[in-house]
């Protein structure tokens, strides 16, 4: 096997172009975003080249009127919400670890946060996207607005295959409008009974974007507009003693990272219908070898 040199394409021709050298001879690659999850890819070939895909930034389009942004995959989530808040919209991702992380290593990850049963995860967001296969092919697929749904099972099989079909190279997303109201309290959790009514409010109708559990206490966010807040935070302050929390709570909490983020199942590409997907987008198994836990000698 010919080792490949350590590369960090501009654009996507200059990634097609490395990854069909790559495949050609048979070098293996470690896809690299920002490099905020390192321990993620202990996994990888040790012999595999790093591809940098950094570069490979910026928001190409956002119109407002349609809740809908695309952005190639360097992009920070930092970067996304910055721009989405001018406009008071959002594509609430808010994964576990923090906004530095990438777009592209979000989705790549199917990587969701706090307030995903509220708010969806990866891949509710994705409406389409475009990557980079095995093999050095340009691909796209789903669309840039929400009516376009062609292609869309392909846009949800990349989301969450962590590298090993292709490397994602920009994502449209759909956005919300911002929580007109958006607070955060804590609450004692007092035994079994406490958590009975916790989750009685999770799953009832004035549900909050997220309660999560923290030293003994319940971290809970509220968000939507005045009337339907300050219904909930009425029915907040009777599930035990209450108090209001300042929302930097959940950017410690993200980046304290408490949930195990990697492939689920062991082997995942062990099934015949996994390796024949496989064999179709990357037939050398040179992108992210030994991620999945198959065997990468």
């Amino acid at each position: 096997m010919t080792a490949l040199t350590n590369a960090r394409p501009a654009t996507t021709a200059d990634l097609g172009g490395i990854l069909r050298d790559a495949h050609d001879r048979h070098a293996r690659v470690r896809i690299a975003g920002r490099g905020t999850w390192p321990a993620r890819s202990a996994a990888i070939a040790p012999d595999a080249a790093v591809l940098d895909v950094s570069a490979l930034d910026g928001i190409l389009e956002y119109v407002p009127g349609d809740l809908t942004l695309t952005a190639r995959a360097g992009t920070t989530i930092a970067e996304l919400d910055a721009a989405t808040a001018a406009h008071g919209q959002w594509c609430p991702l808010l994964p576990w670890g923090g906004d530095d992380g990438s777009l592209g290593a979000t989705f790549s990850t199917a990587t969701y946060g706090p307030c995903s049963a509220a708010l969806g995860s990866p891949r509710d967001h994705a409406i389409g996207l475009e990557f980079v296969d095995g093999t050095g092919a340009i691909v796209r697929a789903g669309g840039r607005v929400v009516k376009n749904v062609a292609g869309f099972d392909l846009t949800r099989l990349l989301v969450g295959s962590w590298g090993t079909l292709g490397v994602i190279t920009e994502v449209s997303v759909r956005l919300r409008a911002r929580p007109v109201v958006d607070e955060t309290w804590s609450v004692a959790i007092d035994g079994e009974a406490s958590r009975a009514r916790l989750e009685a409010f999770r799953r009832g109708p004035l549900a909050p974007l997220s309660i999560e559990e923290l030293d003994g206490r319940a971290l809970i966010r509220l968000g939507g507009n005045s009337a339907l807040v300050a219904a909930a935070r009425a029915i907040v302050k009777t599930l035990g003693d209450a108090e209001p929390r300042d929302a930097a709570v959940w950017t410690a909490f993200r980046a304290s990272d408490p949930k195990p983020r990697g492939p689920l199942g062991g082997n995942t590409l062990s099934d015949a219908l996994s390796q024949r997907v496989k064999k179709q987008f990357d037939p050398r198994h040179i992108l992210n070898p030994g991620i999945m836990g198959e065997a990468c000698a």
